[in-house]
């Protein structure tokens, strides 16, 4: 191995430990409680080493608010890309809310993150952050249109309203589901079966 290769390996690894030490602090800590110092110990390292890798601690928390975006999209994306082309609305929409579980609690310190301090993080990192967030929601946008149009999914749900309730309610589960102790297909399954097919045993009639 190199000189350059090695110096390389060891600053990637560096970083990951600092953006895995943050991640975890903003999680159970919040944003303001959070101190580069405290990361710097928390990853193992001096605090002024820190500052070799990102230049403030609002530098950090705009990297670990977009891993913890960029990680459920990945994967989300990736389940219903793969899928056959014939998949049916319900299919797809059930395997995105699996794959949307399944991220959460696999970056759980970066995907906690995100939902938990991001109201509390500077604008700037806020609006950094939008933009992913906004993607995200275009890829479910998209989703949902696609079926409109097949017939699939009623002509006229209010697709922003469903999506921000579907984002919504699944990140909540971070707050309550023990990935260690709880079934996490299951928990999937039962919220596909409300998300999509509701509570009411008949359908309400406006008068």
């Amino acid at each position: 191995m190199s000189a350059v290769t090695y110096k390389t390996d060891k600053a990637d690894q560096s970083r990951a430990r600092i953006l895995d030490a943050a991640a975890r602090l903003f999680r159970e800590e919040g944003y303001a409680a959070v101190s580069l110092r405290a990361i710097a110990a928390a990853a193992g390292m001096k605090g002024g080493s820190v500052y070799y890798h990102f230049e403030s601690k609002q530098a950090i928390v705009i990297e670990v608010l977009d891993t913890g975006i960029i990680a459920v999209h990945g994967k989300v994306a990736h389940t219903i890309d793969s899928l056959p082309a014939e998949s049916t609305a319900a299919e797809t929409l059930r395997a995105g809310i699996l794959a949307h579980l399944q991220a959460l609690f696999e970056f759980s310190d970066y995907s906690s993150a995100n939902v938990r301090i991001y109201s509390q993080v500077p604008g700037a990192a806020r609006e950094s952050n939008r933009r992913l967030r906004r993607e995200y929601e275009a890829l479910w946008g998209r989703l949902v249109e696609r079926f409109v149009e097949r017939g699939e999914i009623r002509f006229g749900t209010d697709t922003r309203a469903f999506i921000l309730l579907l984002i919504g309610s699944l990140n909540a589960t971070l707050e309550w589901f023990d990935i260690n102790r709880g079934n996490l297909q299951g928990l999937a399954a039962s919220y596909s079966d409300v998300l999509l097919n509701g509570v009411l045993a008949e359908r309400e009639t406006k008068s």
